[in-house]
């Protein structure tokens, strides 16, 4: 087997079982290399730590596949991890849901593979070299745990450059007619694309806030932000809600939140309407006519890629924030989120507080909100948190 030797200390991080190798911790790379090949890694003295998947151009220059030396990456192992995961989501997931995510990466202990599953068909994302390198393994593992199961690919996305790939999308396996499904969250039907949608056609790591926001929509009239297919909207209204308006810059977006409440009987005229706007600037023409609401959800989509733009990010953050809770009736609610990894939670804290501090608002926090249950948060990997959510009341 090809070998990585690293440099004196650097396997420090690999000894607590964090799984990414960064290449400046490596001294040596023997061997002749595919991209994406399994290597052994050693210290300095030649002692084994690992096996990983090799990426040359990218700046993460090795992910852990397993600490065990005898371990066969095969498709064996594939099934083993898959079988795990799956068997974790049947003990966690309600079981009034059909959507969930299978395989959440390096929490799962397969860096770069994110599948999800919707009412029985499986989303593919392939985002290392790695998992690249181990596509027909990780393919037929999942035919072999899911036999039938329709599998659509969705590595068509950025990061893949990042790591020497081509963008690719399409069905991989049992093929069917169209792209459109359904699923069933907490007894609210949600027809998706998973061609089309976002990321993998849908946003289940909300799942569960949704679900908890329709206790801040009983009786209240409720502003949905960034409502993409509307499921914040669909929660609110069937808790109760006065009055929904969902916002979305996206036509597309807003055509399936309509379907969506039509397909829950909850496309009533006087209840729901669907507004087209550039949310920041739609606030802010809020703000001069005086507009106001009783619970507002602000759930954009991440405003940090790379450490460089972490600082306008907190500008982003704080001004939409500080819009939100201008526009909030006394006693009001914002239910406000950040999905971007580099927002630290304490952080993210600090800039609310600021965006209260600056609309003249007093507030306190009365629950806190994170990714759903099928986005488990490794102990060895905390970049698998990444989904923060408050519940800031007014007082």
């Amino acid at each position: 087997m090809a070998r990585l030797t690293l440099n004196p200390g650097r396997e420090k991080s690999l000894l607590r079982k964090h799984p990414w190798i960064f290449s400046r911790a490596i001294a040596k790379v023997e061997g002749d290399l595919e991209l994406g090949q399994t290597v052994e890694v050693v210290n300095h003295k030649g002692q084994f730590i690992c096996q990983a998947a090799f990426s040359p151009k990218s700046q993460i220059r090795a992910r852990v596949w397993s600490f065990e030396q005898d371990e066969k990456i095969n498709q064996d192992f594939f099934v083993k991890k898959i079988q795990k995961a799956r068997n974790l989501r049947e003990q966690e997931v309600a079981a009034d849901t059909n959507g969930f995510r299978l395989i959440a990466a390096e929490s799962d202990g397969l860096p770069g593979v994110t599948i999800d599953f919707y009412n029985g068909t499986l989303v593919v994302q392939l985002l290392s070299a790695g998992a690249e390198y181990q596509r027909d393994n990780i393919l037929q593992a999942l035919l072999a745990v899911f036999p039938n199961a329709p599998i659509f690919e969705r590595s068509d996305v950025d990061v893949r450059s990042k790591e020497g790939l081509p963008q690719q999308k399409g069905w991989l396996a049992n093929e069917q007619a169209n792209t459109q499904t359904t699923i069933t969250e907490h007894g609210i039907d949600i027809q998706l694309d998973i061609n089309k949608g976002h990321k993998t056609g849908f946003y289940l790591d909300q799942r569960d806030s949704r679900h908890i926001s329709g206790q801040y929509s009983q009786g209240k009239s409720v502003l949905n932000c960034f409502c993409y297919t509307g499921a914040f909207s669909l929660h609110a209204l069937k808790a109760g809600a006065t009055k929904v308006t969902n916002m979305d810059i996206s036509a597309n977006a807003l055509k399936q939140a309509e379907k969506n409440h039509k397909l829950n009987d909850l496309l009533q005229a006087d209840k729901v309407e669907f507004v087209k706007a550039d949310v920041f600037k739609k606030l802010r023409e809020y703000k001069e006519q005086g507009v106001k609401f009783d619970t507002i959800v602000m759930d954009p989509p991440k405003f940090v890629e790379n450490k460089n733009q972490l600082q306008g990010a907190c500008r982003g953050y704080k001004d939409i924030n500080m819009l939100a809770f201008e526009l909030l009736n006394e006693g009001g609610t914002l239910l406000t989120f950040s999905c971007s990894g580099l927002m630290e939670e304490s952080l993210f804290q600090k800039i609310i507080a600021d965006a209260a501090l600056d609309a003249g608002k007093n507030g306190v926090i009365v629950e806190k909100l994170s990714q759903a249950k099928c986005h488990p948060i490794g102990l060895n990997y905390p970049e698998g948190f990444y989904l923060k959510g408050l519940a800031v009341k007014l007082v």
